[in-house]
């Protein structure tokens, strides 16, 4: 039996592995892209990488289960460890520094331990249950908090593209809530949840993602103050979606009514949310 301290070391090893292997490819002149069947790229450094985490996890934790973006795998249904390789594929083959490795624990179906590494941010992010959330920026170790920001209209939003909210029929709700907010910016992916975590952003959410685009993000966003479902209130990874806030805050989106406003005097009250019927008939799409 490990410990969780055995195992947030074990997972700032991997991370150090995945930093070796994606900034060595990064930028580099004979990056090997590809697309997949879902149209999404693919490069030599995501699968080097996954290859390489799920390689020293066989050493390590040899009864654990390991799901991939790139190498697939089961859900684990006790224990086992949820890795994207490279989260932000689009910006890494683009030379976009804003992309990160993923790493999750799930244990008793809870996400236990979360780390995420941005090394070309020089940045990494980390949590488990308990023990807060932290993160490493430019050599400096500190802990981190959600905001405190109590109305909507003092609200920064970070999203990451308009599309997937319009073939989920949310479209205007999501721009209802854009006009709301003092601000909006699509920093996209993992970073938004980080920014969330690190009190910078208020709300954090987007549409269309993969349990591998998430379980790492959920200890961190939770362990620093702040609550993570799906956009119908589900508590973690497990839905199709993501919606992240501070604690006491949530926006309301409806498929099926005009735009639910919540009033300027209270951010958003309830964590409650309403997804389309079939949410499981649009496909996630790939970072």
């Amino acid at each position: 039996m490990t410990s969780l301290d055995d195992d947030l070391a074990l997972a700032h090893a991997l991370a150090d592995c995945a930093d070796a292997i994606t900034l060595a490819r990064f930028g580099a002149a004979d990056l090997h892209v590809e697309a997949k069947a879902d149209l999404t790229p693919v490069t030599d450094a995501d699968r080097a990488c996954e290859d390489a985490l799920r390689d020293m996890l066989a050493r390590e934790r040899p009864d654990d289960a390991v799901l991939g973006e790139e190498r697939g795998g089961s859900i684990p249904s006790e224990r086992g460890w949820i890795i994207d390789p490279i989260d932000g594929t689009k910006n890494y083959v683009r030379g976009v520094p804003t992309w990160a490795s993923l790493i999750g624990l799930v244990d008793g179906g809870q996400v236990i331990l979360g780390c995420v590494s941005a090394p070309a941010l020089g940045r990494r992010w980390w949590a488990a249950r308990g023990r807060g959330a932290h993160v490493c920026a430019l050599g400096a170790t500190r802990r981190i908090h959600v905001s405190g920001v109590g109305r909507i209209e003092d609200a920064s939003l970070s999203y990451s593209s308009l599309t997937g909210w319009r073939d989920l029929g949310l479209l205007d709700n999501f721009l209802a809530l854009n006009m709301d907010a003092w601000r909006a910016r699509a920093f996209g992916d993992f970073y938004s949840y980080m920014l969330l975590a690190e009190g910078c952003v208020d709300i954090a959410c987007e549409p269309e993602l993969a349990l591998h685009d998430m379980a790492a993000l959920v200890p961190i966003v939770e362990e620093a103050g702040g609550r993570f479902t799906s956009l119908a209130g589900e508590d973690g990874p497990w839905g199709t979606n993501a919606l992240a806030t501070m604690a006491a805050s949530t926006p309301r989106f409806s498929a099926t009514s005009a735009p639910e406003r919540p009033p300027n005097t209270d951010l958003m009250r309830g964590h409650a949310a309403c997804s389309p019927s079939s949410p499981s008939s649009h496909d996630t799409q790939s970072r």
